[in-house]
């Protein structure tokens, strides 16, 4: 037996150059072992025809929602319910408008509305249409539905531009269908990815370990620095880029989460379907998150919070005048102690950047907070500068005698991703009071 044998793959095809692609996918997904069912849109009609589906897969295409002879079985109710998924590629920005407003007006729209399967994207359009305002919106409300992304991917595009927007090669929607139909498949080693393990929401990998695994989760997470002003024109602040918080976001909106990201200043696009609150200070940042907090189930403190502010922030700019300048600075309200300290609080997750005695100072901070998790790091090391870098390595610890997990070396993302598999089985132990170590995780 194949991974999809016996699954029904309702593969829905739209208006774009990209359709073509959708042939080779079909034919992928029925190696696999799966029925496909195709919906061609009167868009994706303009570039393939219908008989090379039906040649494909052995089944007729389905065109029209008022088909006489289809509706009157009730065609689309039964199209819904014989789905096991609902895969559309390419998903143009026009059918990601319609799912997003709830519109009935074709077959595959339709259908979409009618259905309990799981809905996948894999989006292909024009570079600029991809970062418009409106469908980087739509995005957004479909993710925070459920419905899961496939790219794009970026590169060469048939208009003649580069950029993101082309639609993931068939062999990558396969295994990013694979990864989740099958959440609980994982690699040999958590963080490890194979081109078989990876899927993608904006381009980039995940694997197998994290996908599907937050499913409904709602997920809080800090990212970047804050800074605090000291006149008009210089501030405090510290080296953090928000690469590691972003990476998090994105890693846990692939594994199926609801993401509220909350950003200090950062140079850095978050991926379509993460809510996105920028702010500046520390006190920002506090407000911000107390606000999304209660209906939170997990919270990841990954921001470099400033500890300290100005007593008093000068009105104008301070004059270069003297060889020393001494500034009078008091305590920063502690955001991740805040929220550990609700009565109704979240699972949180803590981050602890040392220079010296890691894990001890880390330990220490997670019993001072009350924290259910701390992910540390050295910092400030030659062979390990971490800030404003693609790569990191963590040693995360929780309370008890075997609370300790290594996450070797590896990209952001990969690293974000074993840590997103950590905490989604340390939850699953919190609900079911079993201690066991995620598969894979070195002690």
């Amino acid at each position: 037996m194949t991974a999809l044998t016996n699954k029904h793959i309702l593969l829905g095809v739209t208006g774009g150059i990209a359709a073509y692609k959708s042939a080779v996918l079909a034919r992928r997904l029925m190696d696999e072992g799966a029925a496909v069912q195709v919906i061609m849109t009167p868009g994706a009609q303009a570039f393939v025809q219908p008989l090379t589906f039906q040649a494909l897969t052995g089944n007729p295409v389905r065109l029209d929602l008022l088909d006489p002879a289809a509706e009157a079985a009730m065609g689309h109710i039964e199209l819904a319910r014989w789905a096991d998924a609902i895969l559309i590629a390419p998903a143009s920005a026009n059918t990601l408008a319609r799912l997003a407003h709830g519109m009935a007006s074709d077959l595959l729209s339709t259908v979409c509305l009618a259905t309990e399967a799981p809905i996948h994207v894999a989006p292909a359009m024009n570079r600029l249409m991809w970062q418009n305002t409106a469908t980087i919106a739509n995005c957004q409300t479909l993710a925070s539905r459920g419905v899961l992304f496939f790219g794009p991917a970026e590169g060469a595009q048939a208009c003649g531009e580069t950029g993101a927007g082309r639609m993931l090669e068939p062999e990558e929607i396969r295994d990013a269908l694979l990864t989740c139909l099958h959440p609980d498949a994982r690699s040999s080693e958590v963080g490890s990815t194979t081109p078989a393990d990876r899927y993608s929401h904006t381009g980039r990998t995940a694997s197998r370990s994290t996908a599907g695994r937050l499913s409904g989760k709602r997920i809080l997470i800090t990212a970047g620095p804050t800074r605090e002003s000291i006149d008009p024109v210089r501030y405090i602040s510290n080296h953090s880029s928000g690469k590691m918080g972003f990476a998090l976001a994105e890693e846990a909106l692939k594994a199926g989460a609801q993401v509220t990201l909350i950003a200090g200043p950062v140079s850095l696009q978050s991926a379509p379907g993460i809510r996105r609150i920028d702010v500046i200070s520390a006190d920002d940042m506090l407000r911000a998150v107390l606000a999304q907090a209660g209906s939170a189930d997990v919270f990841i403190s990954v921001a470099a919070v400033s500890d300290y502010r100005l007593e008093q922030v000068m009105d104008q700019k301070i004059k270069k005048n003297n060889d020393h300048m001494a500034l009078s600075l008091v305590r920063n309200p502690d955001i991740l102690k805040s929220v550990a300290s609700l009565t109704e609080r979240p699972f949180c997750v803590g981050f602890a950047a040392e220079t010296e005695q890691l894990e001890a100072h880390a330990r220490a901070k997670m019993q001072s907070k009350r924290l259910d998790m701390i992910a540390a790091n050295h910092v400030g090391q030659p062979a390990n500068p971490v800030f404003g870098t693609d790569t990191n390595s963590l040693e995360v610890y929780w309370p008890g005698k075997h609370g300790h997990a290594h996450i070797p070396a590896a990209s952001k993302h990969e690293v974000a991703a074993s840590l997103l598999s950590i905490i989604a089985e340390r939850l699953k132990a919190r609900e079911s009071h079993d201690d066991k170590c995620p598969p894979g995780v070195q002690r």
